[in-house]
């Protein structure tokens, strides 16, 4: 009697990294769910073509708002694995920015602020739809400690709850000198805090690099910069990883990411932060599997 599938939920499933861990826990036999605003990918964004691959056709494309957790909680009952793969890297409204409905200047000086965003604790939430948050000016004004801390904790606990045994959060390697800090500081606070408030709950935390895909042709020089500032930074010592943070680390494939994200969900040994160099072995652990 063949086992039944495991089930496995990607919140952000749809976008750069997410479609191609789903792909790969496709690969693997697994019943994948895609959880996203927008639900189906738009494939000419993420891919070298505007038509779904085959292997989209076992994926379940949801459509949900992660921050109203009522029109997502019904599809992670039974999951053995979730994984929160979202973020920003900028806060600034940039749609706002382009239409002229806000300036460059105020664009940018609520992208580069210091001080910390609007957020809403989603421990402190109370149930159904209290529970939900809500952007101070819109959708299109997201800050850093809502998308990259606060919908990884309201997800992490909403799992919690479904007795879901593993959480992958998709978190960074570092800074940049052209990010606001608290771009970095929003994925460690989130980190800290499903580790610490949901113990029952095997966590794994990918601080994954700059990542470049052909398919993507602005990912290729950025990565192409990442390794030399990598490689500067080796042969220094990394005396300027606090300066360099992402930037000083070796840049990865985005499917090697992925990869490693499906081997880490079924490799019980592996938990909390996983670093480039863990990226890159449990890569190769997932290649080597397929060889055999």
């Amino acid at each position: 009697m063949s086992q039944a599938a495991k089930k496995l939920v990607v919140c952000g499933g749809n976008g750069f990294l997410g479609s191609r861990i789903c792909k790969a826990a496709v690969a693997r036999g697994f019943d994948v769910t895609s959880i996203s605003r927008s639900g189906t990918p738009n494939w000419a964004s993420i891919s070298s073509s505007s038509t779904p691959p085959p292997w989209s056709n076992s994926v379940s494309w949801e459509r949900a708002d992660i921050f109203s957790p009522q029109t997502w909680t019904p599809l992670i009952k039974g999951a053995d694995y979730v994984i929160h793969s979202m973020g920003i890297l900028l806060e600034a409204d940039y749609k706002g920015v382009l239409s002229g409905k806000e300036s460059p200047i105020s664009g940018l000086r609520k992208a580069f602020s210091s001080s910390p965003g609007y957020s809403q604790n989603p421990l402190e939430r109370g149930p159904s739809s209290q529970s939900e948050i809500h952007p101070p000016n819109g959708p299109r004004q997201l800050t850093y400690e809502m998308m990259n801390r606060d919908s990884a904790i309201l997800l992490a606990k909403e799992a919690a709850k479904e007795k879901v045994g593993t959480f992958c959060y998709i978190s960074a390697s570092g800074g940049a000198p052209v990010l606001p800090s608290r771009y970095i500081t929003t994925k460690r606070e989130a980190e800290d805090t499903v580790a610490r408030e949901f113990p029952e709950m095997r966590p794994v935390f990918i601080r994954a690099p700059i990542m470049y895909d052909a398919s993507r042709p602005l990912t290729m020089p950025l990565a192409g910069m990442t390794f030399v500032g990598s490689l500067f930074n080796g042969a220094t010592g990394g005396v300027l990883n606090d300066f360099l943070g992402g930037a000083g680390q070796k840049p990865l494939k985005a499917d090697t990411v992925a990869e490693a994200v499906v081997e880490a969900l079924e490799d019980e040994s592996v938990k909390g932060p996983v670093e480039v160099p863990a990226i890159e072995e449990l890569a190769r652990k997932h290649w080597r599997r397929g060889m055999l």
